[in-house]
């Protein structure tokens, strides 16, 4: 099971470090991939029959696959393991045994049943490093389920976003397990610079309810350090004025001036140079104080162009302002802006949106499409030195298969385990 052979690159920043991804869904799976867009070797670990939640949550489907799927496991080798079966529990041992990531959000305490819990594998397999993600962490939370939505609204963030006096919405993509699974990453990352001074792996831990209060940022901080209780403004914002969506001509037009600068030169390209010098509005403290009045100053002259011709005029003036633009508006935009949105259906299989970092010596690289369940288990399985599948059958095992492995027990050896620089194993 090395990181150099077909189906890996030697090319990335993460080129030879080894993820053991028992990852399901999306905030573990969506850092996974990130890491193998790198060049981390990540082996997806997934249910025999079914795999990963996410393959049968469709529509929409491309190619007879769920693209929620395929939007987060580009670039992964996929085996499939029968955790409750011993001999299969003995194969995904020894994968984590010459791991250096392992990725898992399983209910707490699952992993430890398995005999895979972080002090269980840390006596053979030193530099692991172990990440672990949960809905709200291993105490007194660890019996709740770490769903998205059930976070969003138990962490605050419905309560900020919607319709004052509404009953609260959610953002229109599970944010939370997205910025959940970008700080696992990070965390994963400073460990692995640990281990590269030290030799030593180490635990990380993420909730999905200690990031979602991170990332409140500035409402947080408001309630944290001024004892404010923020509540749902709309598309308006609590400290930023004019902030927000106006109606133009013939679609909305949001905008977001920054300072008094902005500001004044809005006033001038509207037509209304004398309402930057009224008190009311001189300073963003005091327009935020007369929200309303500004507002209803400003809603007449934006509603006589059209929402294109405003952008054109305020963002050349240096005034932040732009269109509430729909998803294949906004990969137009990215295109005409020269972000290269879009990976290649070649190199990732259809409809894969690219990775966000651009790195010059080290760029992301997509080498291979989403697997097929289990797609990599033979050459996994006969890597460790395990018995070969010879078909599925409704386990993942033929009959003839079970009986050889039970017959012959668990491997107690998958051979010579490479060393890396700073870490030895």
């Amino acid at each position: 099971m090395r990181a150099d052979q077909p189906g890996t690159t030697t090319a990335g920043a993460l080129s030879g470090i080894v993820v053991a991804d028992f990852g399901r869904v999306l905030a573990g799976p969506y850092m996974t991939m990130l890491l193998a867009d790198l060049g981390a070797d990540v082996i997806k670990i997934e249910r025999p029959g079914s795999g990963d939640d996410t393959r049968a949550w469709g529509p929409p489907f491309a190619d007879g696959e769920a693209t929620y799927f395929l939007g987060v496991n580009r670039n992964k080798r996929s085996v499939a393991l029968d955790l409750a079966d011993p001999c299969d529990l003995a194969a995904a041992r020894a994968i984590v045994g010459r791991a250096d990531v392992l990725v898992e959000n399983f209910r707490p305490g699952t992993m430890e049943k398995l005999g895979l819990g972080y002090e269980d594998v840390r006596g053979s397999n030193p530099g692991l490093i172990y990440c672990s993600v949960t809905g709200f962490g291993t105490d007194g939370g660890a019996r709740l389920p770490g769903y998205d939505l059930l976070v969003q609204a138990m962490g605050g963030l419905m309560s900020v976003t919607g319709e004052p006096d509404g009953q609260g919405t959610k953002a229109g993509v599970a944010l939370v397990d997205v910025i959940t699974g970008l700080h696992a990453g990070l965390g994963v990352l400073a460990a692995l610079r640990h281990r590269e001074r030290t030799g030593e792996g180490q635990r990380v831990e993420v909730s999905l309810l200690s990031s979602l209060l991170s990332a409140l940022t500035n409402q947080a901080a408001a309630h944290l350090g001024a004892g404010v209780v923020p509540r749902a403004m709309g598309n308006s914002h609590p400290s930023i004025t004019p902030y927000e969506v106006f109606e133009a001509q013939d679609r909305p037009l949001v905008l977001a001036v920054g300072n008094d600068r902005q500001f004044r030169v809005l006033c001038e390209r509207l037509g209304l140079p004398g309402l930057a010098e009224d008190p009311r509005f001189a300073t963003n403290t005091a327009r935020v104080a007369h929200r309303e009045e500004l507002v209803a100053a400003l809603t007449g002259p934006l509603g006589t162009r059209t929402a294109d011709s405003w952008f054109e005029e305020l963002t050349a003036a240096g005034v932040p302002c732009g269109p509430i633009n729909d998803l294949a508006a906004a990969f137009d935009l990215a295109d005409r802006l020269g972000l290269a949105p879009r990976v290649p259906e070649s190199a990732a299989g259809p409809g894969q949106v690219a990775h966000p970092i651009r790195l010059g010596a080290t760029p992301p690289r997509y080498r291979a499409a989403p697997p097929r369940l289990g797609e990599h288990t033979e050459d996994l399985l006969a890597a460790l030195g395990r018995p070969v599948h010879r078909g599925p059958a409704p386990n993942g095992h033929t009959e003839e298969d079970g009986r050889h492995r039970r017959d012959h027990g668990t491997v107690g050896s998958v051979g010579p385990v490479r060393e890396t620089e700073g870490h030895r194993r």
